[in-house]
């Protein structure tokens, strides 16, 4: 019996060591899956919409449209590179509103030569200013793409291609496979496409409806771990009440004189001579980012201060920093996650849009630049940094200075998470009830022992 009984025992764990095996291998798959999920954007994506409005005698004519539907996460310049591998061996023939970057070898064709004839194109938008017998609808914006909430007119990018060697009807076209979507780095992971209903078309007096041959849909959602790896932005903290200045976590993006920082790039002290040749060699154009040497190491610093109380209003002032400097920032915009958010009175010199990812909760807001007077974050700088102010209306049965609750829960820029300071580090508020009992007794026990003092001696 012994033996058969040491058999069950070892079978039991052999079994219990695979289960958890495989329960830990479940939880890593399910962590990498949702990787790309955003708590305060839930539902964001890039749809990519592929619509056939035309066959031709050997393939067919689609418009491809991009909806940002990303509430805060915006595509600024140099732009979005649409990629994908075709199914069969198809080529472009021509293109409206957009252009590949590489022709490929075309060098089979007689007569008319393609406009691309690459397994896997690269497609990019171009610029503001092209001819208008090139142009469509929302093309030609350099690849930048705004965010919804923001701007929701310029949150779309279209062009137009012409396929060749391609099905030439709904049964025979195979869908493109591996797309990818570059905004300008990585960062999005693409689904494959999906054939869905096709798409209807409004005539523009809206008397007549059309509809596409046939559409596919792409959806593509974005993860900061995929963008870069390491945070692109941190959080300092001071108030009129404590004159302590909560800095940014020291290394929060990056260590200087660290090689493993990926995509931090170097560091330049601001009294360095002759800055501006180091800034952007003569002769050379360079995109890597050249950050000012902080203890921190992040391109952008969001700085909130907790400025003014009043009877019933509360005033705060925000200031973000640029250290980059070799990066402007355009169309900007900082998404921050406070309770009080609810009673927002007026922002002074930003634009305020509230969001509301989840039904009765309205802690969360959008801020962004007012346009033409601070939608630009310049380069680092005398001119490097855009600030507002915040008037809150007090909530009497929530409201408090104490532990912490004038400041952020959590602050985006651009899209990207920024590192906050440690609850413990942030700046408390003075004890005065305790301080006055201090006060009296201390001069009481001073005169009490003195007294005793002179007595013992007489």
């Amino acid at each position: 019996m012994e033996p058969s009984s040491s058999l069950v025992t070892v079978s039991v764990t052999k079994i219990t060591t695979l289960t958890i095996l495989l329960l830990f291998l479940i939880s890593c798959s399910t962590l990498t899956s949702t990787e790309a999920y955003d708590a305060l954007d839930p539902n964001g994506n890039i749809t990519i919409k592929w619509d056939v409005i035309q066959w031709t005698p050997d393939g067919y004519v689609a418009v491809v449209t991009m909806y940002n539907f990303q509430q805060y996460r915006h595509i600024q310049a140099p732009g979005w590179t649409l990629g994908w591998t075709w199914a069969k061996k198809e080529v472009i023939w021509s293109m409206m509103g957009a252009q590949t970057t590489d022709q490929g070898d075309c060098s089979k064709f007689k007569g008319n030569i393609p406009h691309c004839c690459r397994k896997d194109p690269s497609v990019v938008d171009l610029l503001p200013g092209t001819p208008y017998n090139q142009q469509i609808a929302n093309c030609c914006k350099g690849g930048v793409i705004n965010s919804w909430a923001q701007d929701p007119a310029n949150a779309v990018s279209s062009f137009q291609i012409s396929v060749g060697a391609a099905g030439t009807t709904n049964k025979t076209v195979r869908v493109p496979k591996n797309i990818t979507l570059r905004a300008p780095g990585p960062g999005y992971t693409c689904g494959p496409a999906k054939i869905v209903r096709p798409t209807k078309f409004i005539s523009a007096d809206k008397r007549r409806i059309t509809q596409a041959l046939m559409t596919w849909n792409i959806t593509c959602t974005y993860s900061q771990f995929l963008a870069q790896k390491t945070p692109t932005c941190c959080v300092s903290l001071s108030s009129f009440y404590n004159d302590t200045i909560v800095s940014c976590p020291t290394c929060a993006c990056g260590c200087q004189n660290s090689t493993a920082r990926a995509g931090s790039g170097t560091c330049v002290n601001p009294d360095t001579p002759h800055l501006a040749s180091v800034i952007s060699p003569p002769g050379k154009s360079d995109n890597t980012p050249l950050v000012q040497c902080t203890s921190h190491m992040c391109p952008i610093r969001v700085h909130w201060h907790v400025k003014l109380n009043y009877k019933e209003y509360w005033r705060a002032k925000v200031t973000i920093t640029n250290f980059n400097y070799r990066m402007n920032y355009s169309l900007w915009n900082m998404v921050v996650q406070h309770p009080n958010f609810d009673n927002l009175t007026k922002s002074f010199s930003f634009q305020y849009k509230s969001l509301t990812p989840y039904e009765g909760l309205n802690d969360t807001a959008m801020l962004w630049g007012v346009k033409f007077y601070n939608d630009f974050l310049s380069q680092a700088g005398p001119l490097g940094n855009v600030q507002s102010e915040l008037l809150f209306r007090k909530d009497t049965s929530t409201f408090t200075f104490e532990k912490g609750w004038a400041f952020p829960r959590r602050i985006y820029f651009n899209g990207d998470n920024c590192v906050m300071p440690p609850p413990d580090a942030y700046p408390w508020l003075p004890n005065d009830s305790s301080r006055p009992v201090i006060s009296l007794l201390l001069p009481v026990m001073t005169l009490f022992l003195s007294m005793a003092f002179l007595f013992a001696h007489v």
